[in-house]
């Protein structure tokens, strides 16, 4: 018999020879320490399982496409790439926390088991699913590991993962499978579970197949349920949690009992997020924020007393974490011989918990918090080393990118859209910031340092950052989507989802001048740069409309009845696809498009010759003949639904580069306002001028652009997380400057999509943020330079502040709108109008009653001959 050659316990791979790295185009000479990754911010909490306890001070969680080791006590972070550069699935820790999981995402990715503390790659598992890993356990004695893969295949496997050896396959579901698990009792029994059903497995002999690559397996499939984390007894009993809250307990593949509280309350109100079994007791996890323990074996021996199938129990103890918490996973670690539990809250928080319900139990604590979700926008002070970020969860914070810590976070009852920080221009100090809400309101906050407000008696101003609200506006009646500056600092405009852009005048107090109806949801929004000698501002919408607009004076505008503006001089460009032309030549683009005008003009040409034969003119000398007809293009092909216009910038005064999603992606467009000023904007088909391919681009498009300082260095945010960067020999664009670049996964490559880029001020740091919740600072160039000396400077306070009453802010999201109100009054001004006229009509009225009522008296003091009859005056 063949020998098969084991593994050696010592044997292991070198870290930097299968870590992923950026890709830089061939013999392009760009370096690939172009970028050197610094730090991450944010954390994604909205993975089902996104926390793993190593020990007492080390805290790991997945990061896009790295892994973060968070050192609880100093701060500091290490980081693992991935393999692939395709993502990351899960991580999961072995029993005896001597070794962590990694899965991945890509083209057949790896499984990565890593030794811990010393973070060396130990086994590289591979073959176990086609695309990505969705989930892994090891079983308690941590000499086998199962992991499941997500589509298209589904993979179940049971590893040998010392000697990176597969011992089962079988496929799990035909559908999203979210956790797999082995029985903490019998070691030959697993359970999977996903949309829609709950798989349990029993394994024959397993222990006895190591290093056989047979796979044996008998598959149970017990029921059909909805997420849900399990915990294992017997082969036959399970017992899983709901969303609707209560516990089921199965046998032999049949709901044996529901389990609620007294009252056929819920045992918790919403879904049950995880079920542990810790030393023979259930402890359950709420998505309402509630930990419970239950009796375990009381559960088991449950059984139905009535027809209704529910089983009244109450549990032994709870703890309430707190108001507007969501918890989703608790990992536990032991810290000076006393268990810990450390919590993943979905609304953005890491809790440290205590669990062992005594007189000495300590309270919750909140270690850190984070946005919720995607980023939704994001900028950078124009001074110094701050940034400010906000999402939907309705937080603005503000963070220091050179000490790596949060300074600050305000949060409102709406979820934050759009945020700018003000140019230098506006404020030098760099302390003011606007913020565009869901509800249509924008906010004026700054940032200070409270050291610098006059201390009262007996206080201490301790706080490295505050925020204070200015102003509170609301310029639309839905969700605000981009926020520009003018470039001379005088007017503020603000794009949203309602069709229109408000105009502000900026001052001590931002007064409204008017606004603009627009053909479809703004996008984005930016004036045109120093370089042009007019002020103008682009406004991108999302449906392929595309318009220029001067900047509108204050005093030029009528606000008596209305704010809305229709005298403003407007350009418009509606983008009309020409994807389907490009691609069916083979020849460089510009070069077809050249072929494709120079045939438009031959035959316009032809058509006027024909014509005037028709009317029956000489056609005069010189005249070219017409030349045979050449072989037809094939049909053009233009999407039903427009493509959505994603980012875009100008070039030149008239002129703008456009990147669209859907069917049109993979170009960068050149585009220009025409002369031809059509009265309906939505018959125009205005094509570009010149395109420019992007390598790689057709289903993974730019949604962000921005440049350095210097503009010689363009970076492009693409949908699958990856940050690119293009060095420009000029700063303009042409057809030939995009063929080299530098590229690097950073987000989630699923739905990491980078919603915002932004350099420092002074170009030395680059910050990405993503739909995945991460926030990631780069050193831009100078890896070998650790910028020491520098030091974020948080903004002195305004003279006075701290004698000012608060702002009032609008919290109503069903407030009026700045033109509702202006209408509100105008209606009111119209009415009241109306009733004093009425009031007038009425007062005549009744002069004119009392005179007729005084010739009644004087014609009946006449004598009677000289009465006028009644009947004339009827």
């Amino acid at each position: 018999e063949k020998v098969e050659t084991k593994i050696s316990e010592t044997f292991f791979y070198n870290y930097e020879d299968i870590c992923s790295r950026p890709f830089v185009t061939e013999d392009s000479g760009i370096p690939i320490n172009l970028l050197t990754f610094k730090h991450s911010f944010g954390y994604d909490c909205t993975r089902s399982v996104n926390l793993l306890l190593m020990d007492s001070q080390t805290l790991m969680y997945i990061a896009g496409n790295q892994v973060v080791l968070l050192d609880l006590k100093t701060e500091s972070q290490r980081y693992l790439r991935s393999s692939s550069s395709g993502g990351i699935g899960f991580i999961t820790a072995h029993p005896a926390k001597q070794y962590f999981a990694v899965g991945e995402k890509g083209k057949k990715p790896n499984l990565i088991i890593y030794d811990y503390p010393s973070l060396r790659p130990y086994r590289i598992l591979r073959g176990g699913t086609e695309e990505a890993y969705a989930f892994g356990d090891f079983n308690n004695a941590g000499s086998l590991l199962v992991s499941v893969g997500s589509s298209p295949d589904y993979m179940l496997t049971i590893w040998d993962w010392k000697q990176e050896k597969i011992v089962l396959r079988s496929k799990a579901f035909s559908q999203d499978v979210y956790r797999v698990t082995f029985s903490a009792v019998n070691e030959e029994q697993l359970t999977t579970s996903g949309a829609g059903h709950i798989n349990a497995c029993r394994l024959c002999h397993v222990a006895d197949q190591v290093g056989s690559s047979q796979p044996l397996h008998l598959p149970l499939q017990i029921s059909n349920a909805m997420d849900l984390m399990l915990s294992w007894k017997e082969a036959a009993n399970v017992i899983s949690g709901t969303e609707w809250g209560n516990f089921l307990l199965w046998e032999g593949g049949l709901i044996k009992v529901e389990l609620c509280r007294a009252g056929h309350k819920p045992c918790h109100s919403g879904p049950v997020s995880q079920l542990v079994l810790d030393e023979g007791e259930l402890v359950t996890v709420g998505k309402d924020g509630f930990i419970r323990v239950w009796n375990f074996e009381k559960i088991d021996a449950a059984d139905s007393v009535d027809d209704t199938g529910l089983l009244e129990m109450e549990p032994m103890n709870e703890l309430h974490v707190g108001k507007n918490v969501s918890l989703s996973f608790m990992s536990k670690v032991h810290e000076r011989g006393q268990p810990v539990w450390y919590a993943q809250d979905t609304n953005g928080a890491i809790w440290k918990l205590d669990l062992t319900f005594s007189n000495m139990t300590r309270d919750p604590v909140c270690l850190y918090t984070f946005h919720s979700g995607r980023i939704e926008a994001m900028s950078v002070s124009p001074v110094t080393y701050l940034m400010a970020t906000t999402a939907l969860d309705g937080s603005v914070r503000i963070y220091d990118f050179i000490s790596n810590t949060q300074l600050s976070e305000v949060k409102f009852n709406r979820g934050g859209t759009a945020l700018t920080w003000a140019p230098r221009v506006v404020d030098p100090k760099g302390s003011l910031i606007a913020v565009g809400f869901e509800d249509g309101v924008v906010r004026i906050i700054e940032v200070y340092d409270p050291k610098g407000l006059p201390v009262l008696a007996g206080q201490a101003n301790t706080e490295n950052a505050e925020i204070n609200l200015k102003q509170a506006l609301k310029p639309h009646s839905a969700a605000v989507t981009a926020l520009a500056y003018e470039r001379s600092g005088d007017v503020l405009a603000t794009g949203s989802k309602d069709k229109t852009v408000f105009f502000f005048a900026v001052g001590d107090e931002y007064e409204p001048i008017g606004f603009i109806c627009v053909p479809g949801p703004v996008q984005a929004l930016q004036w045109s740069p120093p370089s042009h000698v007019k002020s103008t501002l682009l406004i991108l919408c999302e449906n392929g409309f595309v318009l220029q607009v001067p900047a509108p004076l204050p005093e030029e505008q009528d606000t008596a009845s209305t704010y809305q503006i229709k005298n403003l001089p407007t350009q418009y460009f509606h983008f009309h696809s020409i994807k389907s032309r490009i691609k069916v030549k083979n020849s460089p683009v510009e070069e077809f498009l050249r072929e494709q005008n120079k045939r438009e003009e031959k035959k316009a040409k032809l058509e006027l010759i024909k014509q005037q034969q028709e009317m029956g003119k000489e056609v005069e000398e010189g005249e070219p003949e017409e030349e045979p007809e050449e072989e037809p293009l094939p049909p053009l092909y233009i999407p039903e639904e427009p493509s959505p216009i994603l980012c875009g910038f100008y070039s030149a005064p008239g002129k703008f580069w456009l990147s669209l999603g859907g069917y049109d992606s993979g170009f960068l467009y050149h585009c220009e306002f025409s002369n031809d000023h059509q009265v309906d904007p939505e018959n125009r088909k205005d094509e570009p001028f010149e395109v420019i391919p992007i390598e790689d681009a057709d289903d993974n498009p730019i949604h962000q652009i921005s440049f350095c300082t210097s503009r010689l260095l363009m970076f492009c945010g693409l949908q699958n997380g990856a940050l690119r960067v293009y060095p420009l020999q000029e700063k303009d664009l042409s057809g030939n400057a995009l063929k080299e670049y530098w590229s690097f996964n950073v987000h989630d490559n699923d739905y990491g999509q980078i919603r915002g880029i932004c350099s420092s001020y002074d170009d030395r740091f680059l910050i990405t943020c993503g739909g995945d919740g991460n926030i990631f600072t780069f050193n831009i160039l100078s890896p070998e330079d650790a910028h020491k000396e520098l030091k974020a400077k948080i903004p002195s306070p305004r003279s006075g502040l701290e004698k000012e009453k608060a702002t009032e802010d609008i919290e109503d999201p069903g407030a009026y709108n700045i033109e509702e109100v202006k209408q509100k009054k105008e209606y009111e001004r119209k009415m009241k109008e109306a009733e004093e006229k009425k009031n007038k009509k009425r007062e005549e009225l009744i002069a004119l009653r009392q005179e007729f009522l005084f010739l009644l008296q004087k014609n009946q003091e006449l004598p009677k001959h000289m009465q006028l009859p009644r009947e004339v005056h009827l």
